[in-house]
């Protein structure tokens, strides 16, 4: 790695228990037993205050799992193929994973992934404990592409649109949205919710409040919002500003 040429700076922040900005130009690489040859920054974990444990894992050709990620009988786990072409495995079966593809599977199967293309492939990894429900049919694995699903306006708005990228069922205690705010979209209102999300900038720059501080945002930043932290954004820019993000569902707070 090269000397600095400039002061040392950063536009992370992170507040402990409540929310956490994270540009890439500050992540650094993890070890992580059963996967070879990545560059893996762990963006969001418990040690942040976090319910869940989020990855962003630059791929080289031939890298990937070298054993199954995520099989622990109570956990359940996601990946989103950013860029790069690969491959992704889960259960037995294994998928053709262009860019945009997306594969979760459910407490105790796990997954696995390797780029099988020249080009560097990038992928975010999520995982979280899964919380059962009594009489629920249990989740299956889900594979798709986000550039499969159509928008649809989001509460109402014309200039802002979503997409659900998990069934929206009962069974499931968690999904994961594609959210796109076109330039001048915001939020209908700032919301304050008991959900947690973890948000990855997937293009264009926005204007974000959390917790009462104005932050600008832009492609490649992870952003994580506790529970309660009153949120919003506006897009800015040329471009559209559009993340994709998890959230709990579903289920009841426990006591």
């Amino acid at each position: 790695m090269p000397y600095p040429t400039d002061i040392l700076s950063t536009r992370a922040i992170v507040k402990h228990g409540s929310y956490a900005v994270i540009p890439p130009d500050g992540l650094v690489n993890n070890v992580v037993p059963g996967i070879e040859g990545c560059r893996v920054s762990i963006v969001a974990s418990p040690k942040m205050g976090a319910g869940f444990v989020q990855y962003v894992i630059e791929v080289p050709k031939n890298a990937g799992t070298t054993r199954v990620f995520g099989d622990q009988e109570n956990i359940e786990t996601f990946l989103y193929v950013v860029s790069g072409h690969g491959t992704l495995g889960a259960a037995g079966k294994e998928y053709d994973a262009p860019q945009g593809a997306y594969l979760y599977s459910p407490a105790g199967v796990g997954l696995e992934f390797r780029n099988t293309c020249d080009q560097p492939m990038k992928v975010l990894l999520y995982k979280q404990v899964f919380l059962p429900l009594e009489g629920a049919a249990r989740p299956e694995v889900c594979f798709g592409n986000v550039n499969d699903i159509p928008y649809r306006e989001y509460d109402g708005m014309a200039n802002v649109f979503i997409k659900d990228l998990l069934p929206v069922d009962i069974a499931f205690d968690m999904n994961m949205h594609i959210l796109s705010f076109a330039p001048g979209g915001c939020h209908p209102f700032v919301e304050t919710h008991v959900q947690e999300h973890g948000a990855y900038i997937l293009e264009g720059e926005g204007c974000y409040l959390l917790d009462g501080q104005w932050s600008m945002i832009k492609a490649e930043d992870f952003v994580w919002f506790g529970p309660y932290v009153s949120q919003a954004a506006y897009g800015v820019g040329r471009t559209s500003f559009t993340y994709i993000y998890s959230k709990d569902c579903h289920r009841d707070v426990a006591l």
